[in-house]
């Protein structure tokens, strides 16, 4: 799939650095409970910005518990031991279950739209559904600038972004139903 090319380009050339329009983005969210992410083949690595909110607040990693379920969040730590868990992904090896206000979103590819387009698994889809039912529930996407798309193949069911986070910009999109 091309979307996957153009990420394994830009993930050739990543950074440390390119974390650091992140941090500034989640600096306006400390203190709120922060999913980040592992970050698996050619994702673009939040690690860093995840470091810097971890000195301000609770930050957890997804856990895949079963297929066609939504994720559960056990907490982490820059330090922390961390083993294999399904899919490949590194989960804490203590699980110690919290639910995030502010998550990261992984993502193969985006529109300016504020659509994103994942791995097909409807993890995260499920999930912002379940946890934006119970409260406001913020949903950021970080992509190298080369994953944007012109469409995507949407489905009833994909949970919009509020905000994509690349290493050079911010796109922030109003909640559905509002006006920009």
């Amino acid at each position: 799939m091309a979307a996957f090319a153009r990420r394994a380009v830009a993930h050739a050339g990543a950074t440390e650095a390119q974390a650091a329009k992140l941090s500034e983005v989640l600096a306006g969210y400390r203190g709120r409970p922060l999913s980040g992410y592992m970050a698996m083949r050619t994702e673009i690595d939040p690690t860093q910005a995840m470091v810097q909110a971890a000195a301000h607040g609770p930050v957890c990693v997804p856990v895949i518990v079963a297929k066609a379920q939504p994720l559960r969040f056990s907490c982490w730590t820059p330090d922390g031991a961390m083993i294999d868990g399904p899919f490949g992904a590194r989960v804490p090896a203590v699980e110690d279950w919290i639910e995030p206000e502010v998550l990261i979103v992984p993502l193969v590819a985006f529109d300016a739209r504020g659509n994103r387009l994942g791995y097909g698994g409807g993890f995260y889809d499920r999930t912002l559904e379940r946890l934006r039912a119970k409260r406001p529930t913020l949903a950021i996407g970080f992509a190298f600038d080369a994953q944007e798309a012109d469409a995507l193949p949407l489905e009833p069911t994909d949970q919009p972004l509020d905000l994509i986070v690349t290493e050079s910009r911010v796109l922030r999109f109003a909640p559905a139903g509002t006006e920009a």
